[in-house]
C-alpha cells in the first residue's frame, strides 16, 4: 500500500470531512430541544436580510374612545395613534467544532462515518445563547430580553395581609389568584380592553410549588390547577392560559432582586425577536497542519416589545 505524504493526506482528509458534513448537518438541524423555550414563548422573525446591521420598529399606542354623537355634528371623536421609533442592533455569534488529521484518517481507514456528537453540541450551544438573549438580553450588546425590558409596567405584589411578605409561598390560594388576576386585568384595563394576556411566565421553583401544593386537606386540587381554571383570561375567553416555569431568568430580575412574574399576549403584534440568520454551519476549512474546523454562525437581535402595555411584570412573588 502506497503511503501518502502529508499534503496528500490533508487533501484526502478535507475531502472526507466535506462528505461527512453533508451527512451530519441535516441530522443536526432536525433535532428540537425540548428545554430551549424561546421558540414556543417568543415570536421569532427571520425575515430580515441575513447581514442587516439593525432593525427599526415602531412602538404604537392608541388614544381615544367612542362617544355619543349627534347626527348634525361635524366633530366626530377620532382615534389617534402615538408612535415611537426604536432601533435594535443585530450581532453575530459563533460556535463550531473540529477534527484532527488523525481522527479523520482513522475514521476513513476503518470505513466509519463521523459521529454527529460534536456538531450537535455546537448547535446546542448556539441555541442556549439565543435562549439567553431572548429572555435576559445582553448588556454588552445593549439588548434587552422579555423578562427585563424597560418599557413594560412593573408592579410589586401586594402583601399577604398578615405580614409584609409578598411571595406566593406565604399566601393563600385566594391571594395568589388575586395577584394573578391583578396582573392580567392590569393589561386589560391599561389597553382599554383591547388586550388581554394569554401567557404567564414565573420562576420554575414557584411553578413547582403551585403544582404540588394542595388547596387544603379535603380538596386535593392543586393551587396551579385552581388558577388554571379560575384565572380571568380563561373565564373571559374560554381558552386555557399558558403557564410556564422559566429556569434561572426570573429568580432575581425583579425589584430589589426579587422573583418576577411576566404576563403578556404572545403575538408578533406585541413582541418579537429578530433572528436574521438562524444558526448555520459554514464550509469546513483547515486551520493548521493537523487541524480542520467547521465554524457555525448566527446573527440575532434583542426582543422588541412593540406594545409595552400588553406586557406586564409582577415582582416580589
Amino acid at each position: 500500500m502506497q503511503k501518502l505524504n502529508i499534503q496528500d493526506a490533508q487533501q484526502v482528509a478535507m475531502s472526507f470531512l466535506l462528505r461527512q458534513a453533508a451527512l451530519i448537518e441535516p441530522e443536526v438541524y432536525q433535532i428540537k430541544y425540548q428545554d430551549i423555550q424561546y421558540p414556543t414563548l417568543i415570536p421569532v422573525d427571520t425575515s430580515a436580510p441575513e447581514w442587516i446591521q439593525s432593525v427599526t420598529y415602531m412602538s404604537m399606542d392608541a388614544v381615544g374612545q367612542a362617544q355619543w354623537f349627534n347626527g348634525n355634528a361635524q366633530d366626530a371623536p377620532r382615534i389617534e395613534l402615538t408612535r415611537e421609533k426604536f432601533e435594535t442592533g443585530v450581532s453575530m455569534a459563533a460556535i463550531g467544532y473540529g477534527y484532527t488529521l488523525e481522527e479523520l484518517g482513522t475514521a476513513q481507514m476503518l470505513g466509519m462515518n463521523l459521529a454527529a456528537d460534536k456538531a450537535l453540541a455546537a448547535r446546542r450551544a448556539a441555541e442556549e445563547k439565543i435562549d439567553a438573549v431572548a429572555f435576559a438580553g445582553d448588556a454588552q450588546k445593549g439588548f434587552s430580553g422579555l423578562v427585563n425590558a424597560a418599557t413594560p409596567t412593573a408592579t410589586m405584589a401586594p402583601a399577604d395581609g398578615a405580614s409584609s411578605a409578598t411571595t406566593f409561598a406565604s399566601k393563600t390560594p385566594d391571594q395568589i389568584l388575586r395577584d394573578v388576576n391583578g396582573v392580567l386585568t392590569g393589561i386589560f384595563t391599561g389597553t382599554l380592553g383591547a388586550e388581554i394576556a394569554d401567557t404567564l411566565l414565573m420562576p420554575y421553583a414557584v411553578l413547582l410549588d403551585l403544582s404540588t401544593r394542595r388547596m387544603d386537606a379535603v380538596n386535593q386540587t392543586t393551587v396551579l390547577e385552581w388558577i388554571e381554571r379560575n384565572n380571568i383570561f380563561t373565564r373571559t375567553t374560554g381558552q386555557p392560559l399558558t403557564l410556564r416555569g422559566v429556569f434561572g431568568y426570573l429568580d432575581t430580575v425583579g425589584a430589589s432582586g426579587t422573583k418576577r412574574l411576566v404576563a403578556y399576549r404572545r403575538s408578533p403584534e406585541v413582541l418579537k425577536m429578530h433572528l436574521p440568520m438562524p444558526f448555520q454551519f459554514l464550509q469546513p476549512w483547515q486551520t493548521g497542519p493537523m487541524r480542520f474546523d467547521v465554524p457555525g454562525i448566527f446573527r440575532v437581535g434583542g426582543v422588541d416589545i412593540r406594545r409595552p402595555k400588553s406586557v406586564r411584570y409582577l415582582d416580589g412573588i
